[in-house]
């Protein structure tokens, strides 16, 4: 059982074992159950647990929101100030640490990880950049995101919405989903004007490149289009996807709920029911195309 207390990351443990499972996502997966089948600690012996370790991320008080997730025995986290770490499971210790030279502030609820077999990658978010992190050594991959500069290892997700990225605010406070070579991202935005458009995003897991979007606010000609003022698309913002996604990996479905267009608490500006805010997405996983929808709340104020 695992616990995040300030900067302190706690291990509660009724004895040192094997793990026979392992928590590769954040919810336990890409399903987002939040549920394990193991049975070693149960109502009868609850009471018994004691501290196995604990691991000070040094980072004192801090508004943290993480999860860590597991694989072969290595937990990977981010500490309040988005510092991205990897600590033996079992012990607790250090492996590495990866400091982007930002400082994080606010959610940040866990990583990804993906893996062919031969690579091994932790995907993370520090503000408005994905970095793409060797799992063993905590080190940026060079071949993904903008190759060749300084910013190579990572992108901006402020790009490919089709506006001025110096002029977006968009960070991501939940990690994105992994799907075969994909890594699908939302993002949290302003839900005041000026704020981005809250696209849904495919990027290919080993060179960082976008390979779908999904355009919650329609671009002229799609679905949903009329729900909105005419072009609403080139100055509104958000009917973003902030809290994750779930996916159904046999299916290749991902379903997507998204929040409040801009600005949520006036809409008379946006007049129509505002597709898609409001509303749960099930999106072809591999190619980003509208299976359904429900909206929940049309022409939310």
């Amino acid at each position: 059982m695992l616990t995040k207390l300030a900067g302190l990351i706690v291990m509660l443990a009724l004895v040192v074992a094997a793990a026979e499972k392992e928590w590769p996502g954040y919810g336990g997966g890409p399903a987002q159950t939040r549920y394990s089948g193991l049975k070693q600690i149960n109502r009868s012996n609850v009471s018994q647990l004691r501290v196995a370790w604990a691991y000070d991320t040094q980072d004192g008080q801090g508004a943290s929101q993480t999860q860590p997730i597991m694989v072969d025995g290595v937990l990977y986290g981010v500490t309040p100030k988005h510092k991205i770490i990897a600590l033996n499971a079992a012990t607790g210790k250090l492996l590495w640490k990866f400091d982007s030279g930002i400082e994080g502030r606010g959610p940040n609820r866990s990583v990804a990880y993906w893996s062919d077999g031969a690579s091994h990658r932790v995907f993370a978010a520090v503000q408005s950049y994905l970095y793409a992190l060797d799992a063993s050594s905590g080190k940026p991959i060079p071949g993904f995101g903008d190759v060749g500069s300084e910013s190579a290892g990572r992108i901006d997700l402020r790009r490919d919405l089709g506006r001025d990225p110096e002029k977006q605010s968009l960070v991501l406070t939940s990690p994105g989903i992994v799907y075969q070579d994909l890594l699908i991202v939302g993002g949290r935005t302003p839900e005041a004007l000026p704020s981005p458009l809250g696209d849904i995003r495919a990027y290919d897991v080993r060179s960082g490149k976008l390979r779908w979007a999904f355009h919650t606010i329609p671009h002229p000609d799609e679905f949903g289009y009329g729900t909105w003022p005419k072009d609403a698309w080139t100055y509104t913002g958000s009917a973003n996807n902030w809290a994750g996604m779930a996916l159904d990996e046999k299916r290749g479905i991902v379903f997507v709920p998204t929040g409040s267009a801009a600005t949520d608490f006036y809409g008379a500006d946006r007049l129509g029911d505002n597709l898609f805010a409001n509303s749960l997405l099930a999106l072809k996983a591999r190619t980003g195309e509208r299976l359904w929808h429900f909206q929940a709340v049309k022409h939310d104020i």
